[in-house]
């Protein structure tokens, strides 16, 4: 599936693409609102992540274009523009979600593919390995078929780690996907949540690798 990313912050960009392309999306990205109206009119996309706050044509005219054009490509805003006036107005005027800065990119990626889901893309709703089941939608997460109650970070790191089986995970890699671009690499809060997940799921269910990070065993 492909992506369109329309984003002036090259860094939040990069960090957006680096996500979704780990989860096998296929990513272009565009740094102002023309190029984006430009890729939108060349290729296909299945959807669009768009920036409001952007140089040559803002973001507001570009979902208003693409809606007057008569695209139905899925779009999430993602913006710093928080307040309630900005998130009607863009909903209204066609966008399918609003997502404001700073901003964790397990959730964008869930938005991601609820939004997909909505648009009949056959997306899984449920991951399965070992032992562990989680249900992406209803957001549930089940050992040995028995319902565990987990908090919305516990389960974001439990998800992010479901998508890579058997992979290591860094703890950078952990916190930009779970909590975010702007958090402290250096935080030892991926150990304090990971005793968390061995609490509630079984302490074989993480394995910590020395020196490199974290692998989901199930």
């Amino acid at each position: 599936m492909n992506v369109l990313v329309v984003q002036d912050d090259a860094r939040i960009a990069s960090f957006i693409r680096r996500g979704l392309e780990a989860e096998g999306f296929a990513v272009r990205t565009a740094s102002d609102g023309a190029e984006g109206l430009r890729l939108t009119e060349s290729s296909d996309f299945d959807l669009i992540i768009l920036d409001l706050v952007l140089p040559t044509v803002t973001g507001e005219e570009v979902l208003t274009r693409l809606r007057e054009t008569g695209c139905v490509v899925p779009v999430i805003v993602l913006t710093a523009k928080d307040a309630i006036s900005d998130r009607v107005a863009n909903l209204d005027a066609g966008a399918d979600d609003y997502v404001t800065k700073p901003f964790s990119l397990a959730e964008l990626l869930a938005r991601v593919r609820a939004r997909l889901r909505a648009a009949d893309q056959p997306v899984s709703t449920k991951i399965t390995h070992g032992r562990v089941t989680v249900d992406v939608l209803a957001r549930e997460a089940l050992i040995e078929g028995r319902s565990v109650e987990l908090t919305s970070r516990e389960f974001a790191l439990l998800e992010t780690m479901m998508h890579h089986p058997g992979q290591v995970l860094s703890q950078p890699q952990l916190i930009d996907q779970v909590w975010g671009y702007e958090h402290d690499t250096r935080s030892n809060v991926v150990e304090v949540y990971v005793g968390y997940l061995r609490k509630k799921l079984g302490p074989d269910v993480v394995e910590t690798v020395r020196g490199a990070g974290y692998r989901f065993r199930g």
